[in-house]
């Protein structure tokens, strides 16, 4: 089966995690594709959550003017293009975009235009989640959902906490009330390199209506109920769970038996370039490993869409390309 054909739906994938080459090469023309693959991609023995993230930090380096940002969006529209993901969701923290003198504001308008110009361009929906991360102060984290505010009604959608799950949760908790109260949808990472509680309590604390990652909810059948309950999509990312040690392949990932529990998830690559992957890739894996078949890819594809966050009309439009593309 020739999955790169068939159309697709991302809503987890960082910018700051799916730089090409291409474009690295572009920004840094000093760069080999060596030292790309030692900067830019997590080891296969990454074996950690931190160790994986840290693989970020290069490519936020160079995303520190307008030009770099902007390339950055439309690099990573072209990679969907190839890939046939026709609705995406992409994700960055735009408080560590501001190191060179660029205004957090100005940051957020850069990605939003870009992401219009991009779906424009190429013909797909791309739609933008601003990230609070961990290890933020409360103050910080407010400011990321202030500006999520400010920015309604465009492709900015939603707030997202991402970042090393070990530190706690609570100074996030106002940044996600003032969601809330304004209106903006949210999402959360858990459930990844912490157990289910914390998928638990990101749903308790914040309100999420998704949850990036979340496959360690299958650790506890009161958050899979609670999953099914509050009808909760999981961003699920195979490949990258492999990678930060989560699972020791992918044989023993929970993503067939969540799906099995009739948990709404996705497929997700979480970042083309740390995790050197892309959507076709992944459902490859799920073919061969646990016999998933083209319906498979379409329903999850289904409740992703359900699960988007844009307006019902983007939404309709892209159940349809969804239908049309997989022959229904």
């Amino acid at each position: 089966m020739n999955w790169s054909k068939l159309p697709k739906i991302e809503l987890h994938i960082h910018l700051d995690c799916s730089l090409s080459y291409d474009l690295v090469k572009k920004l840094d023309p000093s760069i080999s594709w060596h030292e790309y693959k030692s900067k830019f991609q997590a080891p296969i023995n990454c074996n950690s959550l931190n160790e994986y993230i840290i693989k970020a930090e290069p490519a936020i380096d160079l995303m520190q003017s307008k030009e770099s940002l902007h390339l950055s969006v439309l690099d990573l529209a072209e990679q969907f293009v190839k890939d046939q993901v026709v609705y995406a969701e992409i994700r960055f923290a735009p408080l560590e975009h501001c190191r060179k003198g660029l205004s957090d504001i100005e940051v957020v308008e850069i990605v939003e235009k870009a992401a219009e110009k991009a779906a424009e361009k190429y013909g797909i929906e791309i739609y933008v989640i601003l990230c609070c991360l961990r290890h933020y102060e409360e103050g910080k984290s407010l400011r990321v959902a202030e500006l999520t505010a400010r920015f309604k009604g465009s492709r900015i959608v939603a707030l997202d906490l991402a970042g090393d799950e070990t530190l706690p949760s609570q100074p996030h908790e106002a940044a996600f009330k003032y969601a809330v109260v304004h209106g903006i949808h949210r999402t959360s990472h858990a459930g990844e390199a912490c157990g289910s509680e914390s998928v638990n309590q990101s749903i308790h604390l914040f309100q999420v209506e998704r949850i990036g990652h979340g496959v360690r909810s299958w650790e506890s059948e009161e958050t899979m109920n609670l999953l099914l309950q509050r009808d909760i999509h999981l961003e699920v990312c195979p490949s990258s769970n492999l990678l930060t040690g989560i699972y020791p392949d992918i044989r023993n990932h929970a993503v067939d038996k969540l799906r099995n529990y009739g948990v709404s998830l996705g497929i997700n690559t979480d970042g083309r370039t740390i995790s050197n992957v892309n959507l076709s890739g992944e459902y490859q894996k799920l073919a061969e490993t646990f016999g998933w078949k083209q319906e498979d890819f379409l329903r999850h594809n289904l409740e992703a869409i359900k699960h988007a966050f844009a307006p019902e009309k983007i939404k309709k439009s892209v159940r349809k390309r969804l239908f049309e593309g997989y022959g229904q």
